[in-house]
């Protein structure tokens, strides 16, 4: 009989680490190859492109206001990453033609700075940038509330930070990764809203995009072992009415995601080193 072949394969003689691992694999569990599994200098270096995340976001935190354009929030992140020895990992990947991307009202995610988008009392906006410092990257995005709102999309950005921290919750060392999205959807639709199925989480630190593939909505089908050592985000996007999605035809790049019904939409996001007390924030 044929032995069955593993798909993780431990550089040198295998630790109690990773026999852990190929004993879970033998029993049908999908783990994470070696590549995914950081090392402790690697976990530094995506630290430190973290602080630096943290640091533009924290800026526009202090500027971003009615009346402001989103074009002048990614100046505003452009040279704040510049100065600080970093580079926008949003500028011109897959043709994105800018170093941030801001989400207004119905817009889910990949929003695009315009001249022409101009932040108004009572809007909310997603701004979600990525910073690679080094070599390494790290991910993380917020709401903002233009001013005072509506209850209904103030209640709709709480409830989706609320959201973040339940999947934070759920995610535990040795876990199915599915187990974040078992326990965001069902707290979403406790409240009423939709859980974006089309764009998910996904690991990060060495690209842009790893995996594993974080999903946000329930699902049956095993997920991958979140082994201590993956780093990876939990980026809910929770709508105020349906799940549904689909690309702005006016948008000329194809980036801009819009909810299917028109209704605002919500995101909060950070990027985790698992360890074995648990998901760490990177992104703080």
């Amino acid at each position: 009989m044929a032995k069955h072949r593993l798909h993780y394969i431990p550089k040198g003689k295998p630790t109690e680490f990773d026999l852990r691992i190929m004993d879970l694999e033998r029993k049908g569990a999908i783990v994470p190859s070696c590549d995914l599994i950081k090392t402790p200098e690697q976990i530094e270096g995506i630290r430190r492109a973290g602080v630096v995340n943290t640091g533009v976001l924290d800026t526009v935190a202090r500027e971003i206001h009615a009346g402001m354009t989103t074009l002048e929030i990614d100046r505003i992140c452009r040279e704040y990453c510049a100065d600080h020895g970093a580079i926008p990992a949003c500028l011109g990947y897959g043709g994105f033609p800018m170093s941030v991307c801001t989400s207004i009202n119905e817009v889910v995610c990949h929003g695009i700075p315009k001249k022409k988008d101009v932040l108004k009392e009572g809007d909310i906006i997603n701004v979600d940038f990525t910073t690679i410092l080094d070599g390494y990257f790290a991910d993380a995005s917020r709401m903002f509330i233009i001013g005072e709102t509506t209850p209904d999309k103030e209640r709709l950005v709480k409830v989706t930070r609320e959201c973040l921290e339940v999947g934070i919750k759920a995610a535990r060392p040795w876990c199915d990764v599915n187990d974040i999205g078992r326990a965001i959807e069902p707290y979403a639709h406790q409240h009423g809203y939709g859980v974006v199925r089309d764009l998910t989480g996904h690991g990060v630190g060495c690209k842009f995009h790893e995996d594993p593939e974080v999903c946000h909505f329930a699902q049956r089908k095993k997920g991958m072992i979140l082994v201590p050592g993956m780093v990876f985000t939990i980026e809910p996007m929770i709508n105020m009415g349906t799940w549904k999605v689909f690309i702005d035809a006016d948008d000329p790049f194809g980036w801009e995601v819009i909810t299917g019904d028109l209704k605002p939409s919500a995101q909060w996001e950070h990027t985790f080193v698992m360890t074995e007390d648990g998901p760490e924030i990177l992104t703080y």
